[in-house]
């Protein structure tokens, strides 16, 4: 079994041996892995880091997620109410 193109989202940068590989370099490398060496992967995929799988060295980094509503405006957060139990 290996890993399916939706498993590498483009908000991720994964490099192997300090280069920048493509979704199916991965996916063909992923055939020669273990389901324990594919889960791994998975959750570092999640996660990020550097870490070595079968002998070959990655790094993955997860490039920053915006929060934008639907609309395209930025999310203002939560907004609060003064009142009795909330002091500024």
């Amino acid at each position: 079994m290996s890993l399916k193109p939706q498993s590498i989202r483009k908000n991720m940068l994964i490099k192997v041996n300090g280069q920048e590989i493509s979704k199916g370099e991965i996916i063909t490398m992923s055939k020669l892995w273990t389901e324990t060496q594919e889960n791994f992967f998975r959750k570092m995929l999640k996660q990020g880091g550097k870490f070595t799988l079968n002998g070959v060295p990655f790094e993955v980094k997860l490039k920053s997620q915006d929060t934008t509503r639907s609309d395209g405006q930025k999310d203002g957060g939560i907004v609060q109410i003064p009142g009795l139990d909330s002091k500024f």
